[in-house]
């Protein structure tokens, strides 16, 4: 109620005439003069002079204006400033991401981002450990694998491979499994679990290996991988440039999982705002 007639007073106010200011704002001048009379009534107060030739404002109408004017105003501002936000990223981005993955991927194109778009602030918080969007006040996830909540909004990245792989040296002294059942005669440098993940016909299956090293650090084991010591099983951004150089080889492709996809997940909301949606479509461009 209290928005109602205001811009059509401030409108007559300034053209001083009731038919300019219908037609500058494309409504008839006899709902414009019913405005009109409807904020005089419930601020019981005169706000024009009324003549066959000519509208002026009375001294309360002046007054009245002058904080009107400055409301609009306002109100213009502010458009202008949702405007901006459309067209140009500002403000923070809360990032969560997998310590390693985030490390070596994610991080230095968000480097990248934030110098391509100064405005952008960005806090990441890199963990193995899933945390909930909205509980924790993220707004963005990088996850990797499958992904399970629904309630959430996903694009997908890019893909992870996962290579079982050893040293040529290692091989040729222990020699090189051509089947799942032969790991068994291998150390298998172990990670957070206790079997692998594999693919046999058409059908994913999971290996129980063991070895007399296990970590929950893939740089670790690419250190005793690469000195020799066993067989190990590691996504591509810890061993590729190893396995480029000629330094570890793969062994037991035929049985390599499929790709895992690597997805950047966020609250579910249509109007997504341009600093995130920016953000995501950069990380795809790049991690593609």
């Amino acid at each position: 109620m209290q928005w109602e007639g205001i811009s059509e007073f401030v409108y007559v106010a300034e053209n001083e005439s009731f038919t300019l200011a219908s037609k500058k704002m494309a409504i008839s001048t006899a709902q414009v003069s019913r405005q009109i009379s409807a904020l005089e009534k419930r601020l019981n107060i005169k706000l024009f002079y009324r003549t066959t030739r000519k509208v002026s404002l009375t001294e309360e109408g002046r007054v009245f204006y002058q904080h009107c004017r400055g409301v609009l105003d306002g109100l213009d501002e502010a458009e202008r400033a949702i405007t901006n936000l459309q067209s140009r990223p500002q403000g923070k981005v809360r990032l969560s991401a997998p310590v390693t993955y985030g490390e070596q991927q994610i991080l230095p194109l968000v480097n990248d981002f934030v110098q391509r778009y100064t405005d952008v602030e960005v806090s990441a918080y890199l963990s193995n450990q899933q945390v909930d969007l909205i509980e924790d006040g993220y707004d963005l996830a990088i996850r990797i694998g499958k992904l399970s909540d629904s309630s959430m909004m996903a694009k997908q990245l890019g893909k992870r491979t996962n290579y079982t792989c050893a040293t040529p040296a290692y091989l040729a002294k222990y020699g090189i499994p051509h089947s799942l059942s032969e790991l068994s005669k291998h150390n298998c440098l172990l990670g957070t679990l206790d079997y692998w993940r594999f693919n046999e016909a058409g059908r994913e299956k999971n290996i129980r290996v063991t070895g007399n090293l296990r970590y929950n650090s893939g740089f670790g084991l690419v250190d005793a991988v690469l000195k020799s010591q066993g067989i190990v099983l590691l996504p591509d951004y810890y061993v590729q440039e190893h396995l480029d150089s000629g330094a570890l080889v793969t062994v037991l492709d035929n049985y390599r999982e499929a790709d895992e996809g690597i997805w950047a997940v966020y609250p579910h909301n249509r109007h997504l705002s341009p600093k995130i949606r920016l953000l995501v479509d950069f990380l795809a461009e790049k991690l593609s």
